[in-house]
């Protein structure tokens, strides 16, 4: 995204797993990410089932990964709750994927002006995303909303941040990282 100039941030699952460890949750199946409105139409109008390849210390072959958006993503309406993911990165090998969701002003919201959302349902200020925080994710550059604790306490609660267990594993401090759960005699 940053070859295309495009602003992207770490959102929902994969924020709360760079709050733990800068890394994504053993027991999460998807890495998530927001951008803007222009972003996702932009995206969609120039680069809509491209194919980009990239090369990283991880993969020196290589890997090709194809930008999906998806037909819906004009549609603001939130009751379509088949299409709230408005673009994915799909990683061509492996079928894994980023979700891409557009954080889009509501111009209508009670609260009034600088209030975001998504077709999900997650509302918040745009004070809550910008300015947007530099930082490392799984060993990538990334960037993160700038008061993202107050955003993943909403999302998930204040137990979110301090439980140390969850899916049956427990966060190690030692290790700075989620691992299973010991299976105890019975």
């Amino acid at each position: 995204m940053r070859d295309l100039g495009i602003e992207t941030w770490l959102m929902h699952g994969s924020l709360l797993g760079w709050w733990w460890n800068k890394q994504i949750m053993p027991w999460d199946s998807d890495v998530d990410v927001q951008l803007t409105e222009p972003s996702i139409y932009f995206l969609a109008t120039y680069y809509n089932m491209s194919v980009f390849y990239f090369k990283t210390p991880r993969l020196p072959a290589g890997r090709k990964y194809m930008l999906e958006v998806n037909p819906n993503f004009a549609n603001r309406d939130r009751s379509d709750w088949m299409n709230v993911i408005d673009a994915r990165w799909i990683d061509t090998d492996s079928g894994l994927f980023i979700d891409i969701t557009a954080a889009r002003y509501n111009l209508t919201h009670p609260a009034g002006e600088g209030m975001m959302s998504c077709k999900d349902g997650h509302e918040f200020r745009d004070t809550y995303i910008f300015p947007l925080r530099d930082t490392i994710f799984e060993g990538t550059a990334a960037k993160v909303p700038y008061r993202y604790k107050e955003l993943l306490m909403k999302e998930y609660g204040d137990w979110a941040l301090t439980g140390k267990e969850y899916e049956n594993h427990v966060f190690d401090e030692v290790k700075m990282e989620w691992v299973p759960k010991k299976l105890t005699a019975q």
